[in-house]
């Protein structure tokens, strides 16, 4: 297992195919693992939201400017 003082020392390339190799991975685990039991319930919160028109969206652009503040 690598430490975070190795991952630091990785490039940016080399640690954007490490999480894709890991993402490969996980994506191709059998069984997969199982949601936790809470995400039902947000999910459903999210859908009633989105359904009773109470749900405010973003564009992509603006949700990237929020998040580089």
């Amino acid at each position: 297992m690598m430490s975070s003082a190795e991952i630091a020392q990785m490039t940016t390339q080399e640690r954007l195919q490490a999480m894709e190799a890991l993402w490969d991975a996980l994506c191709h685990e059998k069984p997969e693992p199982a949601s936790p039991s809470w995400h039902e319930q947000v999910l459903q919160a999210r859908r009633e939201e989105i359904d009773s028109g109470q749900a405010n969206f973003c564009s992509l652009d603006e949700a990237r400017q929020r998040l580089t503040k």
